[in-house]
């Protein structure tokens, strides 16, 4: 039973997702690359499943450091499975970068519960999603999170208030300095700014309908449970099961308002989902619920790729 194989946190669990999305991007890439196979081609796909592997690492990291979930190795079932299921995201290296950073924002977000090296956590949350806002525009709206989290963990003080900004300011100092080294033109930059789209039709596939329709119906499921038992939580940890839930809300948002919509851009809503999934299957009884939840994720990409 696969519920009962990833209960408990091994290595072997990390392993064994990793093989799996490495089969996954090599399928999904046999169908866009039309190169010749060469070191240089193997070196640049290779980075970019490095990012997909460091993505997996980052999620369990933070959810673990930080009892978001319980020691198991649920969230990346489904984060892998979830990948599987829209193997686009695994397409768009802009989306696929940008998701990267703003885990690494969400990893220093959520640690401010302790207190600690305040500073410094807001700086690099802020400059880490202003990375993210480079290579994908509507990543910005992650900026809510950092205030939400000030907010939440009663973060007061007027000059903590004031670090995001030097995080922003030292990215677009950098930014601009390179471009201008590289004699890069803004124009690309700026024209991209505040587009947005709310034409579906990039999405009219049986896969992708199918696929987002399970997505969405089990983040629906999911955070039903999630926000019902945030009461349960203890009051040191509330306001970062909290912020998950705010962190889905802003990915469902990129998701409505992305100019380009080719299924890429739901790679935001992995994270929290896995997480808000995770607490699911840790608080639901029932067994056999739990196995076909699962087996519905694994079953479908599989059929998709045969068909």
């Amino acid at each position: 039973m696969i519920t009962s194989f990833f209960k408990q946190a091994k290595p072997i669990h990390f392993v064994l997702i990793g093989t799996f999305l490495l089969m996954v991007f090599i399928a999904s890439k046999m169908y866009v690359i039309n190169e010749p196979l060469t070191f240089t081609l193997v070196l640049k796909q290779g980075f970019y499943f490095g990012i997909v592997l460091s993505s997996l690492f980052l999620l369990d990291f933070f959810a673990s450091r930080n009892s978001l979930t319980k020691k198991n190795s649920y969230k990346l079932l489904m984060f892998g499975l979830f990948m599987a299921m829209l193997p686009e995201t695994l397409l768009n290296s802009n989306t696929l970068l940008a998701n990267f950073f703003i885990l690494l924002a969400l990893r220093r977000i959520i640690s401010l519960r302790t207190q600690k090296d305040t500073q410094k956590k807001l700086f690099d949350a802020a400059f880490w999603i202003s990375i993210a806002t480079l290579l994908y525009f509507w990543a910005i709206l992650f900026f809510v999170l950092i205030f939400a989290a000030m907010i939440l963990y009663s973060i007061v003080n007027v000059k903590n208030w004031i670090i995001p900004l030097t995080g922003v300011l030292a990215v677009i100092i950098i930014w601009v300095s390179w471009m201008l080294l590289t004699n890069n033109d803004f124009t690309d930059f700026f024209d991209q700014l505040f587009v947005y789209n709310f034409d579906f039709t990039g999405l009219n596939s049986a896969r992708i309908i199918i696929s987002t329709t399970i997505l969405i119906s089990y983040g629906t499921w999911g955070s039903f449970y999630f926000i019902k038992h945030l009461k349960d939580k203890s009051k040191n940890l509330r306001p970062s099961f909290m912020l998950i839930v705010i962190s889905s809300i802003i990915s469902l948002l990129i998701i409505l308002i992305s100019p380009y919509k080719d299924g890429s851009e739901f790679i935001f809503l992995f994270a929290p989902l896995a997480i808000i999934m995770t607490n699911y299957l840790e608080v639901t009884k029932e067994k056999w619920f739990q196995e076909v939840l699962v087996w519905v994720l694994v079953l479908i990409p599989a059929v998709f790729l045969i068909l």
